[in-house]
């Protein structure tokens, strides 16, 4: 085999070890819903929430971009939209992806193990992170993808039909669908069902706190700990993910963080000691922190996977900057992945990839020495 043919091959296997591992990659909604799969765009448009008329055009501020847009122009997350002077979400009950996963692989370790989530992604977002697995959806509109016409009411009932215990906005980035997943939130918890962001908590204080009072669970990805490398790696600010942290840590929702170790980028041992170090002082010490195993894809091919001694010397820099839920993922056979009782050291919930062998938590607390454990269990 040539050497650019062997090259190209490593790639693919690698980017499907990613896949397989981290969960990452959207599964098609036809392998749910084959009935509703068409190559014409379900169009349905909505109001958008958190508008602002200025002297230069119609301002969105749901997030920091604070686009600003005339007539006809289109948002810097590809689905929101000027028309008659009122900007319009286009990214509303027509997801490109819909899978039933289990609610580890968002990563949630401490919420509900060994429970399925519903998930649904529209096309968009409002990063263009180098790394991004979902590319292909997350960087662009809703009319470039093969949408399902699955409105609020009928995620709800999908959900409910394949015993579900939770919807996960995910995949790509719920906040640019604000409203689908708001509106879709507030009818699962009217229903029973919990309501879970995997998210890059590129989003402003007023709207976050507005989706917290019908979210149950949340991931934020914080991509680093530079505000350079963040605006080089993902075209947008640290601060304002910083500050989301804080927001959805006081709200009640539950919280878990993942943080992907880019290989010359994100894997400065300083900087993942000062990413840890401001976790524990600003509150985060229980909040489990995940370190994601980076895969080359998009428009990183070159580089190579994170070295699994890198993962495993940001969990103990984590662990000696006093966080005490610590894991690592997306490296089969080196991952850390077992939940440990911090008080009697036990292994309380066993993982095996993305399957619960074990759970040794009942009514919150360790079966062992009794010591309540944090997270949500039951």
């Amino acid at each position: 085999m040539r050497k650019e043919n062997f090259d190209k091959s490593k790639r693919r296997f690698l980017k499907s070890c990613a896949a397989l591992s981290a969960g990452m990659f959207c599964l098609p909604a036809s392998r749910i819903f084959p009935e509703s799969a068409s190559d014409e765009q379900p169009v349905f448009r909505k109001e958008a929430m958190f508008q602002e008329e200025t002297a230069r055009g119609i301002m969105c501020r749901i997030c920091p971009n604070e686009c600003v847009l005339k007539e006809g122009e289109v948002s810097k997350c590809n689905n929101r939209k000027v028309i008659k002077s009122k900007l319009y979400t286009l990214a509303y009950g027509d997801p490109c992806s819909v899978a039933v996963d289990p609610i580890e692989k968002k990563p949630l370790y401490h919420f509900l193990p060994g429970t399925r989530a519903f998930s649904i992604a529209t096309a968009g977002c409002n990063l263009v992170c180098l790394n991004c697995q979902n590319w292909t959806i997350s960087q662009v509109s809703p009319d470039k993808t093969r949408n399902y016409d699955l409105m609020p009411d009928k995620v709800v009932s999908e959900c409910k039909a394949r015993n579900c215990e939770s919807i996960a906005y995910t995949y790509s980035e719920p906040n640019t669908f604000y409203e689908y997943a708001f509106d879709t939130a507030t009818l699962a918890r009217k229903a029973g069902i919990k309501n879970v962001f995997k998210s890059n908590g590129y989003i402003y204080p007023e709207p976050l706190k507005k989706l917290c009072t019908v979210l149950d669970a949340a991931n934020i990805d914080l991509k680093g700990f530079s505000e350079s490398t963040y605006l080089k790696l993902t075209g947008g600010k640290l601060q304002p993910v910083m500050d989301s942290l804080k927001v959805y840590r006081d709200s009640g929702v539950w919280l878990e963080i993942t943080n992907l170790i880019v290989p010359t980028w994100t894997d400065s041992t300083e900087d993942i000691r000062k990413l840890c170090r401001w976790l524990s002082e600003n509150g985060f010490k229980k909040v489990p922190l995940h370190f994601s195993r980076f895969y080359p894809t998009y428009k990183l091919e070159q580089l190579p996977p994170t070295p699994v001694e890198i993962l495993n010397k940001a969990v103990q820099i984590a662990l000696e900057e006093g966080l005490v839920y610590v894991y690592s993922g997306n490296a089969p056979g080196s991952e850390v992945s077992d939940t440990k009782c911090p008080y009697c050291k036990s292994t309380l919930v066993s993982r095996s990839g993305f399957r619960v062998s074990a759970n040794n938590i009942t009514s919150g607390k360790c079966n062992k020495c009794g010591k309540t454990i944090d997270g949500v269990w039951n």
